[in-house]
């Protein structure tokens, strides 16, 4: 299984129901794209600060590294992420990703 670790730093102008808004199209995802076992996601709740000014995120979890690189050329993923770029504090740089093998 992937985890694929997705965490973000939003503009500050992002409304918590636009916040809201992508993340259900993301964890809308596992109803359209085979594969996705299950989405998870919500705010950095560490005591220990050292989340780097990434204080939001989503964790999806994928059958196996194949069904994750589908999940990534998949054109609802794609979409979906240009969306989430959108509302990122710098764009590309408003995202930190990181996949690891379970």
């Amino acid at each position: 299984m992937i985890l694929h670790c997705v965490f973000l730093r939003f503009k500050a102008a992002t409304a918590s129901s636009e916040k809201h808004a992508i993340f259900e199209a993301i964890a809308a995802l596992k109803d359209v794209i085979p594969g996705i076992v299950d989405v998870k996601y919500g705010q950095n709740v560490s005591p220990e600060g050292l989340n780097g000014g990434f204080v939001d995120g989503f964790i999806v979890t994928l059958e196996s590294p194949e069904a994750r690189d589908d999940y990534l050329a998949h054109p609802q993923h794609m979409e979906v992420g240009e969306r989430l770029v959108s509302l990122t504090d710098g764009g590309l740089a408003g995202l930190l990703v990181f996949d690891m093998n379970v």
